[in-house]
């Protein structure tokens, strides 16, 4: 490298932008889209004035809202009962894409009270919380348990968190009701499909297998459940924070179906970053920077963090470096905002299913009897006719 010059990119490193792998998933939503009788709607809860969860929510209606020409903005109270004075007014946006939007703000100390009206109120087929809200990580799981499962987009609720540590991919034992993730583990999880890193060969459950990944961030709302995710789909990850390194597995061979973890004492990341296929980053530090002189030849790295983890010098090394994830984020939000529409739609089928089976059941039996009953009649009459024979 000549003096003064910027760092030399890798021959074949790829810079993929997220807007480019958003078009293509939400062309796959529109297809859904189709099948439905109307727009799904989206609330989201602004509490705080974090200006990260400002910009995500101001991400979410231009989403909504992108390339309509005649969309629609304007303040109404779409809440049939009264809600607290704080509360501001809503902003509604209906987009081309096939999505209604409300923004409502509120106090923190409203924030509860806004929820449980939300889950009551069928206008909303789902709900988004900004967060942070409160200074206390254990407030804000309130909140995320709060929300209805059949609203919660964000896929943060106990039983959809539980769902996703256990690898379990349905909410019924039919299968017609698909579990909620959440938005940014599987924004990322989109990002390695349509970069390939996912074997399409194999069967689902099984596509990362062989696969050697590094999640630099171990945080309960992204890291840790990213980790979790990837291992259950066959890859081995090596989670790093402060704190050290975990290894989370799913232990030898394809077949084995829930993740395993594992402390690797000593390790730090320069143990386990020249191992990995794939680094990911999500520190929220504006000082941090990943050290590239650790990555292995070609890796594709993916930042996920609204800083720049990566330094220029990660495309010396990187075959692909995608530097944020935040619009495909937003369009697998709305693609949950979908799952769950098509869920209720499944759950209705199911239930209709399962009352036109009671009414056979019941004609059936009621046929049955009819039968029984006139066979007993037949009967009776045969023995009357006997007895009177055996008289005369």
């Amino acid at each position: 490298m000549s003096q003064g010059s910027g760092p030399v990119p890798h021959p074949s490193c790829k810079v993929i932008l997220a807007g480019t792998i958003a078009k293509g998933l939400l062309a796959e939503i529109q297809a859904g889209l189709k099948e439905l009788d109307r727009k799904p709607h989206l609330l989201g809860i602004l509490a705080n004035n974090d200006p990260a969860a400002r910009v995500y929510a101001d991400w979410t209606e231009k989403t909504c809202r992108e390339n309509e020409k005649d969309s629609t903005s304007e303040n109404l109270d779409p809440f049939p009962i009264v809600l607290p004075s704080e509360i501001r007014p809503d902003v509604i946006v209906t987009g081309k894409s096939g999505f209604a939007y409300t923004l409502q703000e509120a106090a923190k100390d409203s924030v509860e009270e806004v929820v449980l009206a939300a889950n009551a109120n069928p206008t909303y087929d789902g709900i988004i919380i900004y967060y942070p809200i409160f200074n206390n990580r254990g407030q804000d799981q309130y909140i995320q348990n709060i929300v209805s499962l059949g609203k919660d987009v964000e896929g943060l609720s106990h039983q959809y968190i539980f769902n996703m540590y256990q690898n379990i991919r349905f909410l019924d034992e039919a299968q017609m009701v698909k579990s909620i993730l959440p938005c940014t583990p599987l924004a990322v999880i989109k990002i390695l499909e349509y970069l390939h890193i996912y074997n399409t060969i194999l069967p689902y459950g099984n596509r990362l297998f062989g696969r050697t990944i590094c999640v630099v961030n171990r945080s309960e709302v992204v890291g840790r459940p990213l980790a979790a995710l990837l291992a259950n789909d066959g890859a081995c990850v090596y989670s790093v924070d402060v704190t050290g390194v975990q290894q989370f597995t799913r232990g030898e061979g394809i077949r084995k179906r829930k993740h395993e973890v594992v402390e690797k004492e000593g390790w730090t990341i320069e143990n386990c970053a020249p191992l990995c296929d794939v680094v990911i980053t999500g520190v929220p530090g504006e000082a941090y920077k990943f050290p590239c002189h650790l990555l292995k030849e070609g890796a594709v790295c993916i930042n996920f963090s609204s800083e720049k983890n990566f330094p220029p010098e990660v495309k010396e090394k990187a075959s692909i470096y995608v530097p944020a994830i935040g619009k495909v984020t937003i369009v697998v939000l709305l693609r949950n905002l979908l799952r769950i529409v098509q869920n209720r739609q499944a759950q209705v089928t199911k239930e209709q299913q399962h009352s036109a089976a009671q009414a056979s059941a019941v004609g059936d039996s009621l046929r049955v009897e009819a039968i029984d009953n006139h066979d007993t009649v037949a009967d009776g009459r045969k023995g009357e006719t006997a007895q009177n024979g055996v008289a005369r």
